[in-house]
């Protein structure tokens, strides 16, 4: 079973594997266990296998091809698709919202892959799960009485149990790095600005950014090469040049200094120290340099961010919530009732705050090159313990901070919990540096495996 974007595009140019043969393993495995994970909201089964079949005509003839040739992806049903309407897993949404690919889709189709179908999601990129609503409750494939994470959860299951070989999430508090995490994956948060988020339904206007999730960073780089770069249709979008990421990835870290918040507290799985000094050993054996630091105005920060997100989302939302509150699911009612207490003012000091923050860390970065934390200091949660309001078990995700600061972040595999669960690792780079966080990640996969290790349920259904 091929794994990764990287294997399986190499294995297209060596004539050792076709396009329909993995867009059929996918849809192979989707059938096997999407019934249990819920990782889709729409399968695109015959537009995918008709895309394969031209892929390899392509190939066939000899075509000049793009790095994601024949490559099986899955969307976020956020982000539009030509072939059917985002539905934000809301009934609040208004379908009629979409208006064919979004740039980023669009982007990756020129590259040469294919779309799956749309991956479900928390309504809105928000929230967590209602089964009183019509669509799927995401589920974890490591343990299926657990949650992948949000708000890009679908797409986090459905490349963990090989439902396609990558896919887009979006993050505004965590959405591509949480679900990484818990599902045993990668996502790369790009810097704010990097990826045009034109097509996307809106949750923070300046918080939100679009970013791969893949088996691997080197898969990561790929999607990023073809997502990066400016686009007039996001005004956010910013113009810098794209740098080549595959270039960046040496599998060297000699001389990178890496500084450490470890972010532990009294609520941490017993795991999570004893897997963090596992992972700053082998960064510092591969010739890194590993020193303590502490982010910068952390609680602030947070708390800053809880105000930001609070005026744009209601910003966005408002009128519907005026008139359709009860159609909106448990925990995004209790969001949005919540919101409605923060001020004008509360935001404009809460963007000061966030500035101030900005200039020290931008000062932190004079002195090292990356910083690592724990993506979070538990794994998956248990889909029981969710409830309907996040500050039960949110101070245990590590992840917002780096959405108000904008820079970019990805999470990687660095082991399990005591119970068997997959736990991240973040590295975060300087705004624009997404190779060096790329390098750094690329060469610590090099050398360890969890990246690649598949959960219980697909092995299970596989060797059935």
């Amino acid at each position: 079973m091929t794994l990764t974007i990287t294997d399986a595009a190499a294995a297209l140019r060596a004539g050792e594997t076709t396009s329909v043969e993995l867009v059929q393993q996918a849809i192979d495995a989707a059938d096997r266990t999407d019934g249990q994970v819920g990782a889709f909201i729409t399968r695109f089964v015959d537009s995918s296998l008709a895309a394969a079949r031209r892929a390899d005509d392509s190939l066939t003839a000899g075509a000049e091809v793009g790095p994601l040739h024949g490559i099986p992806l899955g969307i976020k049903d956020i982000i539009t698709t030509l072939e059917a309407p985002s539905t934000a897993q809301s009934v609040v949404h208004d379908p009629a919202w979409s208006h064919g690919d979004a740039v980023v889709v669009a982007r990756l189709r020129e590259a040469g892959g294919i779309v799956m179908g749309k991956t479900s999601t928390m309504e809105f990129a928000c929230g967590l799960p209602d089964a009183s609503k019509p669509f799927p409750v995401p589920r974890n494939p490591w343990d299926l009485d657990t949650w992948p994470g949000g708000s890009s959860s679908g797409t986090g299951s459905g490349v963990a149990a090989g439902m396609f070989l990558g896919g887009l999430g979006t993050d505004t508090g965590g959405s591509i790095r949480i679900p990484a995490a818990f599902c045993g994956i990668t996502g790369l948060m790009p810097t704010f600005g990097r990826v045009p988020k034109s097509g996307c339904v809106p949750l923070g206007y300046t918080l939100d950014h679009i970013g791969p999730m893949a088996r691997s960073a080197r898969d990561c780089a790929l999607m990023l090469q073809a997502m990066a770069g400016y686009d007039a249709s996001d005004v956010t979008a910013l113009d810098v040049p794209v740098p080549d990421y595959l270039a960046a990835l040496t599998g060297d870290v000699t001389g990178l200094r890496i500084g450490v918040d470890r972010l532990v507290g009294g609520d941490d799985d017993p795991a999570i120290s004893g897997a963090l000094d596992a992972a700053t050993d082998v960064l510092a054996s591969l010739g890194a340099e590993i020193v303590d630091v502490q982010l910068p105005y952390y609680t602030e920060v947070l708390a800053a961010l809880g105000a930001i997100v609070a005026g744009e989302m209601l910003a966005y939302h408002l009128p519907d919530a005026q008139t359709r509150l009860p159609d909106f699911v448990a925990s995004n009612r209790l969001g949005l009732g919540k919101h409605t207490f923060y001020t004008g003012a509360d935001y404009v000091q809460a963007q000061r705050v966030r500035r101030v923050a900005h200039r020290a860390l931008t000062a932190l970065y004079d002195d090292v090159d990356l910083v690592l934390t724990p993506t979070a200091v538990v794994g998956a949660l248990r889909l029981d313990d969710l409830g309907d309001d996040f500050s039960t078990w949110f101070s245990r995700i590590h992840t917002p901070y780096w959405d108000a600061m904008g820079n970019p972040v990805i999470s990687v595999p660095m082991g399990y919990t005591a119970a068997g669960l997959p736990l991240g690792l973040q590295l975060a780079g300087r705004a624009f540096d997404e190779a060096t966080v790329l390098r750094a990640a690329d060469a610590y996969q090099e050398v360890t495996d969890s990246h690649l290790e598949q959960p219980p349920l697909t092995t299970a259904t596989v060797a059935a």
